[in-house]
């Protein structure tokens, strides 16, 4: 049954604000540190996004592909960030960008539903949690009190949990008149509950201003994050999602379509935090990679490991690439056909997680993923 209350709850703007959990406090919250995860849903193909040049078996296991791949920008001796990445080029220059490569997690199979949910939650089996790992790390930020706000149509799995988060969803249509706003604070003043759900949802709102309206490109969305995490009110934890990774066909025009939305994206992000940027960390990453041979529509099929991207301005190894390379020989790859993982996903965040908040890294991996030996 849909009630006044609940239905506030859920949708205070059209495709306005939904919240979780059973208060969600706008003051400021008690950390200056900044965090962005940024899903790939579909299966990025990290051997597109960081091709392994250096490797022997590259051009053979790649073909045509692999020699596109050289024209990127070559990061070390190795490896080459695809060439539609010229911002993450230059950060990784400048110390502010970290490559992870063959990163997974300890899911083998190949559905995107099962994956994305062991990437969400954190867990050892698909759907063996019902809450997420962002959530988890909530409670261990300075008082417990950072925001934390999904842009998204619901909230993703990720924040889903005990501690108190939020999704925001871009409107179509524009927010209620100043007139309609008025009213309804008038209407809600009396009742704590929606008037504090009420109040956010204007808030979020004010933050996001204009840049609701610019669109859903890599450079609006990055402009749109930088709005909500701004000054002393800002999200704390922020979740973007990036959809069309599964590149069954044509994958190199839309890779790279997609690889600039992102690298636009974290360069807005850049330029709307400012100085907020050094007390940024950005974690991008997809729920498994692609195979390493093409098939004959020109895509790669549903693999195994994949890449990882860490952007930030005060990166633990910023201008690295991390990777213990399984190299690509057949007799080398997982089952065959797919890059083999050598990077556990909750390694990787466990230890970006403790430097950026100062932390003790098996504190962390213990309450952020208690399920991972």
């Amino acid at each position: 049954m849909i009630t006044r209350r609940n239905f506030v709850a859920t949708s205070l703007f059209t495709g306005g604000l939904a919240t979780f959990g059973s208060s969600l406090a706008f003051a400021a919250a008690n950390t200056d540190r900044r965090l962005v995860f940024l899903i790939q849903r579909g299966a990025a193909d990290g051997l597109a996004t960081l091709a392994p040049t250096g490797d022997p078996d590259h051009l053979r296991a790649r073909g045509d592909f692999a020699v596109e791949a050289s024209t990127g920008v070559k990061l070390d001796s190795f490896f080459t960030l695809h060439p539609a990445m010229k911002n993450g080029a230059a950060l990784f220059k400048s110390g502010e960008a970290t490559f992870v490569h063959a990163v997974a997690s300890g899911y083998r199979e190949r559905s995107h539903f099962d994956a994305q949910n062991i990437l969400e939650s954190g867990g050892l089996a698909p759907y063996a949690r019902k809450d997420g790992w962002l959530n988890r790390l909530l409670p261990m930020l300075p008082d417990g009190r950072a925001q934390a706000l999904a842009v998204a149509p619901a909230l993703p799995l990720a924040l889903q949990g005990t501690a108190p988060a939020a999704s925001y969803e871009q409107s179509r249509a524009g927010g209620p008149a100043d007139d309609m706003v008025q009213r309804i604070n008038m209407l809600y003043a009396e009742d704590a509950e929606l008037s504090k759900l009420w109040e956010q949802a204007v808030r979020t709102e004010l933050m996001a201003g204009d840049n609701v309206a610019k669109g859903r490109n890599g450079t609006a969305e990055g402009q749109l994050a930088a709005s909500l995490m701004k000054g002393a009110n800002g999200a704390r934890v922020l979740m973007m999602e990036s959809d069309g990774w599964d590149t069954h066909s044509g994958q190199k025009g839309r890779i790279a379509a997609r690889l600039k939305d992102v690298d636009d994206f974290v360069a807005a992000l850049k330029a709307g935090l400012a100085t907020e940027w050094n007390n940024t960390l950005v974690i991008v990453a997809t729920e498994f990679g692609r195979t390493v041979a093409f098939n004959g529509t020109q895509g790669t099929d549903h693999g195994t490991a994949s890449a990882a991207m860490l952007f930030g301005g005060a990166l633990a190894s910023g201008g690295k690439v991390i990777a213990d390379w399984p190299g690509l020989a057949t007799a080398k790859l997982y089952e065959g056909r797919d890059l083999k993982p050598t990077t556990r996903f909750e390694n990787m965040v466990s230890g970006a997680l403790a430097h950026h908040y100062a932390l003790d890294p098996g504190r962390i991996r213990k309450a952020v993923f208690p399920d991972f030996v």
